[in-house]
C-alpha cells in the first residue's frame, strides 16, 4: 500500500501543473488549452507505445474502447475545459480547494468496494479536509482574484463543481476497471487513454472549425511557440507521467484511499499557484494546508491499519 501511496503524491506533484497552465497562458481559451493538451498527450503516447501498439490494439474489445471513449470525456476533456473555465474566472484557490472535494465524493462512491473504509471511520480526517475547504474559500471570498465581477466568480465556481463531478465518476470507475483488467499494465492503459483523449480532442476541434470557420478574427498575434512548448511539457509531465503514477496507485490502494490521495494535486497546484503569483499564503491558506496535509496522513494511518474484511453486498 506504501508503494501506492508514494505514486498517489508523484501523480500529485505532476497533475498540480494543470492549475498554472491557465495562468500560464491567459492569452488562450479553455478549449486552446484542452485541444493543445490532449492532442501533444496523443502524440507522445503514439511514440512511447509504437512498439507495441499493434499487440495493444488487437487486445482491445469493443466494450474496452467504449470505456476509452468514456473516460476521455470525463476524465480528460470535459474535465480540463471546466476546470480551466473554472481557474480562468475563479482563480487557481477557489478552483484547487472545489476540486479539493474529491476525497469526500470519491468516498462516498467507492464505499462498497473491497478494502475501503467507512465513512464512520473516516469521518476525523474528512472533518480535517472539510474545514480546510471552509478556511481557502472564506479567503477567496473576502479577496476575489483581481477586479473580477462575482457573476464571474460564481460561474468559474461553478464550473468547478463540473469538473468534480465529471472527476469523480472517471477515477472510480477508472480504478475499477484496472482492478478488474491485469492484462493492461498501467502504463499502456495511460497510453491508449491518452490516444483515445486525442482522439476526442481532435473531433471537437473539427466540430469548432466548422461552426466557426468562416470567421476572421483580429486579435493581436499570440506566442505559439511559448504555447506547444508550455503546452507539450504538462502532456509529458501531467497526462503521461502523472496518469501512469495514477494508475499504479490506483492498483495498490482502495478507492477511499485513492479519493484522499488526491489532495496531493490541490496541495500541489497551490504550491505552483504561489510560485507563479510570487506570494506566500496568508493564515487561512496556511491553516488549510496543515489541514489538508493532517487529514490525508491520518487517512493513510486508518486504511494502513488491519481490519476485518467488509462483506460486498
Amino acid at each position: 500500500m506504501w508503494y501506492g501511496v508514494l505514486c498517489g503524491l508523484a501523480a500529485g506533484s505532476m497533475w498540480g501543473m494543470v492549475f498554472v497552465l491557465p495562468k500560464w497562458l491567459a492569452d488562450f481559451s479553455p478549449f486552446e488549452l484542452m485541444f493543445g493538451r490532449y492532442v501533444a498527450y496523443a502524440l507522445i503516447s503514439l511514440v512511447l507505445l509504437a512498439p507495441r501498439l499493434g499487440g495493444l490494439l488487437r487486445r482491445l474489445t469493443r466494450a474496452d474502447c467504449l470505456v476509452l471513449l468514456r473516460y476521455a470525456l470525463a476524465g480528460n476533456v470535459v474535465y480540463y475545459l471546466l476546470l480551466s473555465c473554472g481557474v480562468q474566472l475563479a482563480g487557481v484557490s477557489a478552483a484547487s480547494l472545489i476540486i479539493g472535494l474529491l476525497p469526500l465524493t470519491i468516498s462516498l462512491l467507492g464505499q462498497r468496494d473491497h478494502g475501503s473504509v467507512s465513512l464512520r471511520v473516516l469521518a476525523w480526517p474528512l472533518a480535517l479536509v472539510a474545514v480546510g475547504m471552509v478556511c481557502i474559500n472564506v479567503e477567496v471570498f473576502a479577496s476575489p482574484p483581481g477586479h473580477a465581477a462575482w457573476s464571474a466568480v460564481a460561474t468559474g465556481m461553478l464550473c468547478a463543481v463540473g469538473a468534480l463531478v465529471s472527476w469523480t465518476w472517471y477515477a472510480v470507475d477508472n480504478t475499477r476497471f484496472l482492478k478488474r483488467n491485469p492484462r493492461f499494465s498501467s502504463g499502456d492503459w495511460s497510453g491508449l487513454f491518452g490516444i483515445a483523449s486525442g482522439l476526442v480532442a481532435l473531433a471537437m476541434g473539427l466540430v469548432m472549425f466548422c461552426i466557426g470557420g468562416g470567421e476572421q478574427t483580429t486579435a493581436p498575434p499570440r506566442d505559439w511557440l511559448r504555447f506547444w512548448g508550455l503546452i507539450t511539457l504538462v502532456a509529458a509531465g501531467a497526462s503521461v507521467i502523472g496518469n501512469q503514477l495514477w494508475n499504479m496507485a490506483c492498483r495498490r490502494v482502495p478507492v477511499t484511499l485513492s479519493g484522499q490521495l488526491l489532495l496531493f494535486e490541490i496541495l500541489f497546484g497551490m504550491l505552483y499557484g504561489y510560485l507563479y503569483q510570487h506570494q506566500a499564503p496568508r493564515l487561512l491558506e496556511v491553516m488549510a494546508i496543515v489541514l489538508l496535509i493532517a487529514g490525508v496522513a491520518w487517512s493513510v494511518w486508518l486504511h494502513a491499519e488491519p481490519r476485518p474484511a467488509r462483506c460486498l453486498a
